[in-house]
């Protein structure tokens, strides 16, 4: 059983079936919509250059793959001693498990519930969204992480004055470090977007539906649509009771190298799953948001699932992209560096090029580009190989 009919739950079923898996897969999503693309809902979806992209059929998805596909249905607890997963639609017995359920926008649970105050996660969240934003002339973003970057960046391109309030002195700290953060925050200003950093939402107004903001620094914003960006948490609190092992930090699933978790014959995957990243020496558990790894490590815990004699034990070079009013930045690796180096580009250039290498000991262990492609991918690949410091600006000539 796959719990999650997401990215991450397709390429399980995916590569169970090409592992030689001939039994029954049951496919089970809250959502009652096929397996979607999810970057371009903060994108192009809400621009309306693009509509939701389904990466499957039903029809291949129960005839090709035989999948007994449960959509619109949840997943509310999980009794390992029976081996069953309790839904809203009944108990649903399984052998392996395979936890793909992602994670949930985290809200200003604080604030009170207003019309015009939206969080993006679903297709179903994009397209009321996108509804708001058309007839939107003020527009705030709360948080300047990589989703409030690029809503902000849709939103100015739909013409709206936009806002971004931030509650960090520098954006995206925990994704790329400081020195590259600040650089890339300079592009919002760049293309007309105000940023805030340093401040944080005291008040929505508003009878019924937000007409403005309240900050920290006394300043009241107008807003006819605030859109909420403050990350993510784990979709695993349907498995508190389940005596499963969570991290304490974020309650996601914890796994071992080969992403099985505490209670053996349940896997996990995607958004949800801590694991140890053998590549990285020394890291602690990682979990990752990002569309490449939600990919292959559900098709790697699947394998393993499904032929646990042949196991192997997940390893990868983290990589992500975003997209920012035209500009493409790209990172691959971990930010948790002893040093940060910017070979091109900077806080002090007004460029559309950057270029940063992230050491630690004396190994690359990251890389940060803006409009630079190419170079990227060859990046990952230094740091696949665990290259020296000392080598990377000669591997991946400016």
């Amino acid at each position: 059983m796959v719990v999650g009919a997401s990215l991450a739950g397709l390429r399980a079923v995916e590569a169970a079936r090409r592992a030689g898996y001939g039994g029954a897969i049951t496919l089970i999503g809250a959502e009652p919509h096929l397996p979607y693309d999810r970057p371009p809902l903060s994108k192009a979806f809400l621009t309306g250059d693009a509509e939701a992209t389904f990466y499957l059929g039903e029809d291949i998805l129960r005839r090709d793959l035989s999948v007994d596909l449960r959509l619109g249905v949840t997943a509310r607890a999980l009794d390992p001693q029976a081996r069953t997963v309790i839904t809203d639609a009944g108990p649903v017995p399984y052998d392996r498990l395979l936890v793909a359920t992602g994670a949930h926008a985290r809200t200003l649970a604080h604030l009170p519930a207003l019309d015009g105050v939206w969080t993006l996660r679903t297709l179903d969240d994009a397209t009321a969204l996108r509804a708001s934003l058309r007839g939107a002339a003020d527009v705030v973003v709360v948080g300047a992480g990589f989703i409030g970057a690029e809503i902000a960046s849709s939103a100015r391109a739909g013409g709206a004055r936009v806002t971004i309030v931030e509650a960090a002195a520098v954006p995206l700290v925990r994704a790329v470090g400081e020195v590259v953060g600040r650089v890339l925050s300079t592009l919002h200003e760049r293309h007309g977007t105000r940023l805030l950093c340093g401040t944080t939402v005291e008040e929505l107004i508003g009878d019924g539906h937000v007409s403005g903001v309240r900050l920290s620094t006394g300043e009241v914003l107008r807003a006819d649509a605030v859109v909420v960006g403050v990350g993510a948490t784990p979709a695993a609190q349907w498995l508190t009771t389940s005596g499963i092992l969570l991290d304490p930090r974020d309650g996601g699933v914890v796994c071992d190298e080969y992403l099985e978790s505490s209670i053996p014959g349940v896997y996990a995957a995607g958004d949800v799953a801590h694991w140890p990243n053998g590549l990285f020496e020394g890291d602690d558990t990682m979990r990752l948001e990002n569309w490449t790894n939600a990919a292959s490590q559900a098709a790697r815990a699947a394998e393993n699932a499904v032929r646990p004699d042949r196991r192997r034990p997940y390893e990868t070079v983290p990589y992500f992209w975003s997209d920012w009013y035209g500009q493409r930045i790209q990172f691959v690796g971990t930010a948790d560096a002893d040093d940060v180096s910017v070979i091109r580009g900077g806080p002090d250039e007004d460029s559309d090029h950057l270029v940063a290498l992230y050491r630690r000991g004396d190994r690359l262990v990251g890389a940060a580009t803006l409009n630079e492609p190419r170079k990227i991918m060859k990046y990952r690949r230094f740091i696949a190989e665990r290259g020296l410091w000392s080598a990377a600006e000669s591997a991946v000539p400016v």
